[in-house]
């Protein structure tokens, strides 16, 4: 709306729009800008693609991300229909997915090359016009190989079906493959494909532990278009150690030998394990370290040897980490998080530990790295081993890179186009009310205001110029991130790993949940959640992960009639037996949402050689009463911002406010 001349007056906004007129000098600019994202404005609205709990499975997350969630092959089958058999849409999928592999296979068995790539290339052009349908022409074109750009945009804008064209395109296509360039092509067309078929993706947390590939991940979303990630407790503990946190330095290093995976800290990250390994066969050279050999998914996938030298490993970490955490959690009384201190609730001599006030046999009591006088006190070796560790986890570069794409990508939560991000909870009372949780000695807070202020103490330990004790303070705080009960991103009694390992009677194994998890199928909760973020609007959701849904049992990831969704995505193998599947991932396009389980990944290889998807079952959460626009979304409030803007310059170089530039005509002599 036209500013009024009282308004147009203000010295501030008089600046502002002699700013804004600097890019846009004239009023033939400025309407040629207003005209553009008013058309924006009514396209549909982009595709979001809902991920979480990754957990170092990198072939299934890649091979999620090239499928778009089944929406690639949902594209194929809608164009092609009955036209082309199921085995030819299967093949085609697959080469969308994995262009440079399928071409091989395909020169290894086909007799008529060039009749393949005239057929493909067609079909390929068809998927990319359709997938390119939601975004403006210009748009496209920035995300067109540079090599192949006009060659791509002609093709798009072209059809055989018109008569007077048709030479004209095939002439096109021929052309490309008596160059030599139709490999290259067909691998630029099919990654423009799969860029356009997602326009922002929202990992929800856990991207790292108990899978081989986190560091592989990280460098797929390095170089991802777009996204961002709200933090998970994974997440948060690989931060944790890079910032310094011994206690989190051993939780990582523990978890990767308890689900023997050391691919993400050895291979990706360069940490040195062999002075634990030493240490490790040293210390606990006679004892089988039962409790703690490792979580395989296939029986021969180690060695005995592997094994108990894994083992050994594990609890010697362990015990340095039991030790560790003791020490801080003294530190910080007001934690009120003393009484897991269990290396203090030992009897030695009886092989006994006082758990809540009961007393349990132990499965061993083997610990000659303990002073029973003083449990939490690290020996010299210990002590030694531990700063070799530190130092490993502070010079790797490429572990301090992942944390800076983390850090300016993440975030504790996110609100886009009234949807609520987060990975697991937001604390709340028994009664069902925002629950407020001290962070820093003396100040506590609730809901959103505790979200932030856990980012903004996040951030601090990270900065070097910040005041020594808080940073320090900040970096211990990663360990209450990690396990403390009141963190939004554990929300859990007790974090019973001691118990698991020493104790056999598994009713001291139980983590209870949080009230969050009590009251998030209440849609009045929610609502109450969602009112205290300020996320408003009639279709208003919670979408978090962390959980696994355990469909086997009969539990729905949709709660609260449809106001919150779970979805935890289940990649992690060590998963897949408890919950049933692999777990579930969303997609939110302009008719609505849709929630995708998933079956396992067999291997990217399955993929390409036979065909093989991922099995997915869709369900329709949502589906909208009319197609959601541009103007329905976050981004189209920008752009309905930026045309008002617009419009008030209009108006001041019409009524003589500000003057029209000649700049852009002078330039062009």
């Amino acid at each position: 709306m036209p500013m009024t001349t009282n308004i147009i007056q203000n010295t501030r906004d008089i600046h502002y729009l002699q700013l804004l007129s600097h890019t846009f000098p004239t009023i033939a600019d400025a309407a040629t800008e207003i005209i553009n994202l008013e058309a924006i404005l009514h396209l549909p609205k982009g595709t979001e693609h809902f991920l979480a709990d990754i957990h170092g499975e990198y072939e299934a997350f890649q091979h999620v991300l090239k499928n778009a969630s089944g929406n690639i092959k949902r594209k194929v089958n809608e164009l092609f229909g009955n036209t082309l058999r199921e085995a030819e849409k299967r093949e085609l999928c697959t080469l969308i997915y994995y262009p440079e592999q399928k071409l091989e296979l395909v020169k290894e068995c086909e007799t008529d090359l060039d009749d393949w790539y005239h057929i493909a290339i067609h079909h390929l052009v068809l998927v990319c016009r359709d997938v390119s349908s939601k975004y403006t022409r210009s748009k496209v074109r920035k995300n067109l190989p540079p090599d192949f750009s006009y060659i791509i945009q002609e093709l798009l804008h072209e059809s055989t079906d018109d008569k007077d064209k048709s030479a004209y395109v095939s002439s096109i296509i021929d052309t490309i493959i008596s160059t030599g360039r139709a490999d290259d092509f067909i691998i630029a067309i099919c990654n423009v494909i799969q860029r356009l078929a997602i326009d922002q993706l929202h990992v929800l947390g856990d991207v790292y532990d108990r899978g081989p590939g986190a560091h592989i991940v990280m460098d797929t979303l390095a170089s991802y278009h777009s996204w961002d990630i709200e933090w998970g407790n994974h997440d948060i503990l690989w931060m944790g150690a890079a910032s310094g946190n011994d206690a989190c330095i051993c939780n990582v290093i523990r978890i990767a030998l308890r689900y023997s995976n050391m691919e993400t800290l050895e291979d990706g990250y360069g940490i040195n394990l062999v002075r634990l390994a030493t240490f490790a066969m040293d210390t606990y050279a006679d004892d089988p370290c039962t409790e703690f050999l490792p979580k395989v998914q296939e029986e021969n996938e180690l060695t005995d040897k592997n094994k108990n030298l894994i083992a050994k490993m594990h609890k010697a970490i362990s015990v340095i980490q039991f030790k560790i955490e003791a020490q801080i959690f003294n530190k910080h009384p007001e934690w009120g998080m003393t009484a897991r201190n269990l290396l203090e609730a030992i009897d030695y001599k009886n092989g006994t530990c006082t758990v809540m006030g009961k007393t349990y046999k132990m499965r061993s009591c083997n610990f000659p790295t303990i002073n029973p006088e003083k449990p939490n006190e690290l020996t010299p070796e210990e002590k030694q081993l531990m700063e070799q560790l530190h130092h490993s986890f502070h010079i790797s570069e490429k572990l301090h890179k992942h944390m800076r794409v983390m850090l300016q990508h993440g975030s504790m939560y996110a609100i886009i186009n009234n949807n609520l991000l987060f990975h697991a909870a937001i604390p709340l009372t028994d009664k069902g009310e925002l629950k407020e949780v001290e962070i820093y000695p003396g100040k506590r807070y609730a809901g959103k205001d505790l979200l932030k202020n856990i980012e903004l103490l996040i951030r601090t330990a990270f900065q070097h110029d910040t005041e020594p004790k808080l940073r320090q303070y900040a970096q211990d705080y990663f360990l209450y991130l990690w396990c403390g009960p009141d963190s939004p991103l554990f929300n859990k009694a007790r974090m019973t790993t001691f118990e698991r390992y020493f104790i056999a009677d598994k009713t001291t194994h139980n983590e209870p949940k949080g009230a969050y998890y009590k009251f998030r199928d209440d849609a009045d909760t929610v609502d109450m959640i969602l009112d205290s973020f300020n996320v408003h609007g009639p279709n208003r959701h919670i979408i978090n992960g962390h959980v696994p849904v355990h469909v086997v049992k009969g539990e729905n990831p949709i709660k609260a009639g449809g106001k919150l969704m779970v979805i935890d995505g289940g990649f992690a193998r060590a998963y897949h037996k408890e919950t049933g599947i692999a777990g579930y991932t969303l997609v939110y396009h302009s008719r609505g949402f849709q929630l995708v389980q998933h079956e396992p990944f067999t291997s990217t290889e399955d993929a390409i050689k036979k065909g093989t998807d991922i099995i997915s079952t869709t369900q329709i959460v949502e589906l909208n009463q009319y197609r959601l626009r541009v103007a329905d979304t976050d981004k189209g409030k920008e752009i309905q911002a930026q045309i008002d803007d617009l419009q008030q310059l209009l108006y001041a170089y019409r009524h003589g406010f500000i003057k029209e530039s000649e700049r852009k005509t002078m330039n062009k002599l």
